[in-house]
């Protein structure tokens, strides 16, 4: 309390700073004359509307459609069923690098660390057949 009796919290203080007619600038809050203008980016040389990724790209051309000679016939099948077939094809001709890739990812599908739906009907058929082949081969 002081010597009048009023209490010190309860009487308005004069603000040290005098109001000016400007908004104030400072950290986070630039002054108006260079803040982004309404409907101007702060970023007009950024990435361009339609540029895709590094996973998109190769999401596009995975399952992008070939043609593939099997059977006598003609059928289209994706990049990465006619990668799978390759690599089958490869290590049922004895390459021992490509027989570990296709039972190392068979395996990891069985035991459930990859997800069923990774593979198409084609490449399950594919590598369980590889699969019975190798077992009888033993």
């Amino acid at each position: 309390m002081t010597q009048n009796g009023d209490d010190p919290r309860s009487t308005p203080r004069a603000d040290p700073k005098p109001k000016s007619e400007k908004p104030q600038a400072g950290y986070g809050k630039p002054p108006p004359e260079h803040r982004f203008k309404p409907g101007k980016s702060g970023n007009p040389k950024g990435r361009p509307k339609g540029a895709k990724n590094e996973s998109t790209i190769l999401r596009d051309i995975l399952t992008r459609k070939i043609p593939n000679r099997a059977g006598g016939g003609m059928r289209k099948i994706s990049v990465l069923e006619g990668v799978h077939l390759r690599i089958a094809d490869n290590a049922l001709k004895g390459d021992i690098k490509s027989a570990t890739f296709m039972l190392n990812r068979y395996a990891a599908l069985v035991s459930g660390e990859l997800q069923p739906q990774d593979l198409s009907d084609d490449d399950r058929e594919v590598l369980e057949a590889f699969a019975r082949r190798t077992k009888a081969a033993e």
